[in-house]
């Protein structure tokens, strides 16, 4: 908002500021980050008052966590409200890049949100049909990586090559949907402890900020051998605006939480990542940037795998976070270690710029 009314008043003075993305990036992220603080503790108290007895927790899963019972959820609906907020002021309201992926995030967000309400409202830690919510988190990627790849390339770019490897033509909007809804779902697998998915999720966005920066930027695009595409920038000031929201929610989220993000935030914050990606054209650095992720939803799908083959476990307890805490890892441990990986994964990413 602010820059279309800089731009209806030919940005005199400084508000020529409001040209700039970087200006515009810092501006979303002090602004995710004030709103969040600002109706964080009156909205876990309405949540509180709404729910009643919380997030309902298995009872087959670690005991420590029988503690956090009465711990309200869908605190994703804080992040949400603080981003999408901090993005309506800041954005470039012409750039579609900015909007698909806004529509992925709070369309993940809403089917997410009906989850959440489906297990409190039934008292049990099921909640929507896993066919149901793929079909529908199938759809919303669909759409959005359809206006992202509408008139843009449908190339595949690896790490360490210069250059695309492979045009998937028709079949990349089928790919980069994969990407998105994998991505929304692995952080949702993630978020089973506190703090545990939030962090990492920051220090991908903070990642992605680089990669969406150079690569909407011709000159940086080009000196380092990556894809260039015109207007892909202004997600910058998206990752921004996560930073910010995830900072946020962290400030209440910090063990002993709150409350919890839920599948509300893990799926709206793991689908903006996988749409940012896609729309950067960096969808296979995403696995490292985000292989905390890709490791947690692996495990469980190894575990299944194995457990309905042989009817043994591979892990005492998946996702793979949960397997350490039953090593004896205290779950302050296993988060702090976890945020280390993500930090040392993150800048392994960031390395492909250059290595190519």
């Amino acid at each position: 908002m602010f820059l279309w009314i800089a731009e209806q008043l030919g940005f005199p003075g400084v508000l020529n500021l409001f040209r700039y993305i970087t200006f515009r990036a810092g501006a979303a992220t002090a602004t995710a980050l004030f709103i969040g603080l600002i109706i964080g503790p009156r909205f876990i108290g309405w949540l509180r008052v709404r729910q009643g007895k919380g997030q309902p927790i298995r009872e087959d899963g670690p005991q420590s966590h029988l503690a956090k019972r009465g711990t309200p959820t869908m605190g994703g609906l804080m992040i949400l409200t603080s981003l999408t907020s901090a993005m309506l002021l800041w954005m470039d309201f012409s750039n579609r890049y900015l909007w698909a992926c806004l529509f992925i995030t709070v369309g993940f967000g809403v089917i997410g949100f009906l989850d959440d309400y489906d297990k409190v409202k039934k008292r049990h830690h099921a909640g929507v049909s896993g066919r149901i919510r793929l079909l529908a988190e199938f759809i919303v990627a669909g759409i959005g990586v359809w206006i992202i790849s509408w008139g843009a390339g449908t190339e595949l770019y690896i790490p360490f090559y210069n250059g695309p490897v492979i045009d998937l033509g028709p079949f990349y909007i089928l790919f980069a949907a994969f990407v998105v809804v994998a991505f929304g779902n692995a952080v949702n697998l993630t978020d089973g402890l506190d703090g545990l998915a939030t962090m990492p999720v920051i220090i991908a966005s903070l990642a992605f900020l680089v990669f969406s920066y150079v690569v909407g930027n011709a000159i940086f695009a080009g000196y380092l051998g990556i894809p260039h595409v015109l207007g892909v920038g202004d997600l910058t000031v998206l990752c921004a605006a996560i930073i910010g929201a995830g900072l946020a929610f962290l400030w209440f989220n910090a063990p002993p939480a709150a409350v919890f993000m839920g599948d509300t935030g893990s799926l709206a914050l793991g689908g903006a990542l996988g749409a940012i990606a896609v729309a950067t054209q960096h969808e296979i650095v995403l696995a490292i940037v985000g292989g905390l992720f890709v490791v947690e939803a692996l495990s469980v799908v190894i575990q299944v795998a194995v457990y309905k083959r042989t009817g043994k476990r591979v892990f005492r307890m998946a996702p793979i976070h949960h397997h350490f805490e039953q090593l004896g890892w205290s779950e302050p441990t296993v988060v702090i270690r976890f945020w280390i990986i993500s930090f040392v994964l993150a800048l392994a990413g960031l390395s492909t710029l250059k290595l190519r």
